[in-house]
């Protein structure tokens, strides 16, 4: 369908996919996580729960990414059901599923029944969740990546198809050549979808990007990555499919470099009308880390586009004509009665700018947006409430863990 709706526990965060939404996501699939305290260093659960603790803290995300970052301090075989009780414990929206294995997807499907408290059976007809996925570009499906497609079809869940389309490498070198074999590499995988069950939720992703020609490495945020989100996004649209696509950059630090990427991504992403923009906040060195900082920096830079996109509307009173007659010519805006009723919700308050002059900048330590940025983060986790969950809910997700750990080998100790 060309728009659906997966429903989050909180009712109010029912995430629409399709239309005139547009719907934003978190980093997924870093293996490690940065901050400037704590340095570089592989992720682990607590990392994973910090930042879907961010992301639930900030509002301005529309649903949890999968693998936010990896959590390699536990065993891979029971490292899905982890997450997925850190997903439903930490926030109350729409949750990623893993986007590899059939048994993860299944896992998936069970603990999110058990959330929202009906049967696997009756998630078909409402669905909850969604697996974001790649084609193993050019023109191959990984098995345990077709596993987890097949399962999530087959019970009526939502799967993104996201071709891994890099000019030069895995793709033609051409951007209209790229986009050729990224529209037939997901319409070949929503194609199944639909076979295995008609009407399945599907999403068109694109990724398509260029390579640094000199070294091989991904390029994100670049003229090329921008028009192929503009024109894939087109094509989407004349497909009358849902798109996908993201907010990246490939700097190797939170600086201006992963700013000005990331906006390019982003302004793409959003005036293409992409309706779900995955690693829209944290993402960093091409996707090898999850980033605070690059969370709070990122946030910013949503929050400001989700002001840009609301509607002007305004009555016979924001026109302010006895305002304006009311200063004399050369004065000044700031006891007028029509500004002192409005000024505490007049305009935008940032989350992370800072509009001090500099001498009031300097003698507050000089701190860069980065450096503020983990004052954020760290205030935003200490005052972190975590939403409703019922005791019963949650007793069920941990027997249905425990359960499951000991069936694959792993038992909670």
């Amino acid at each position: 369908p060309g728009h659906f709706v997966l429903h989050a526990r909180n009712p109010a965060r029912h995430l629409h996919v399709g239309g005139r939404t547009v719907n934003f996501g978190p980093v997924n699939g870093a293996p490690h996580i940065r901050d400037l305290e704590g340095g570089r260093r592989y992720g682990d659960i607590e990392a994973f729960r910090n930042i879907l603790k961010l992301t639930h803290a900030l509002g301005v995300l529309h649903w949890q990414g999968g693998i936010v970052v990896e959590p390699v301090d536990l065993p891979v075989p029971i490292r899905h059901l982890h997450t997925y009780q850190a997903h439903i414990e930490c926030a109350d929206i729409v949750w990623a599923a893993r986007g590899i294995g059939g048994v993860q997807a299944q896992d998936a499907i069970a603990m999110s029944a058990l959330e929202h408290g009906c049967s696997i059976e009756a998630l078909a007809g409402r669905p909850t969740l969604m697996t974001v996925t790649n084609v193993n570009s050019p023109r191959r499906v990984d098995e345990e990546i077709l596993d987890n497609i097949m399962v999530m079809a087959r019970h009526g869940q939502c799967v993104v198809i996201t071709p891994f389309t890099l000019m030069g490498a895995m793709a033609p070198v051409t951007l209209v050549g790229a986009l050729v074999q990224q529209t037939a590499e997901a319409l070949g995988v929503i194609a199944l979808c639909q076979l295995l069950r008609p009407g399945t939720p599907c999403v068109l992703g694109g990724f398509t990007s260029n390579v640094d020609m000199r070294s091989g490495s991904p390029a994100f945020g670049t003229p090329e990555y921008v028009q192929a989100v503009l024109a894939g996004a087109q094509l989407g649209r004349r497909l009358k499919l849902p798109v996908r696509t993201s907010a990246v950059n490939a700097s190797p630090a939170v600086d201006a470099q992963s700013t000005y990427e990331t906006a390019f991504s982003l302004q793409a992403a959003i005036l293409s009308h992409s309706h779900l923009i995955n690693h829209a906040a944290g993402w960093l060195e091409g996707g090898l880390s999850a980033s605070l900082e690059k969370i709070v920096v990122d946030a910013e830079l949503l929050r400001n586009w989700a002001e840009i996109l609301k509607p002007l509307e305004f009555g016979d009173d924001d026109l302010a004509v006895d305002a304006i007659k009311e200063i004399a010519a050369g004065g000044h805006f700031f006891g007028a009665a029509h500004t002192l009723a409005r000024y505490e919700s007049a305009f935008y308050r940032p989350l992370l700018s800072d509009w001090s002059s500099f001498e009031a900048w300097t003698e507050a330590g000089s701190r860069d947006a980065t450096e503020r940025a983990t004052g954020i983060w760290k205030k935003l986790l200490t005052e972190y409430v975590p939403p409703p969950l019922d005791p019963a809910v949650r007793e069920a997700l941990a027997d249905y863990l425990a359960r499951r750990a000991r069936e694959l080998g792993h038992p909670v100790r």
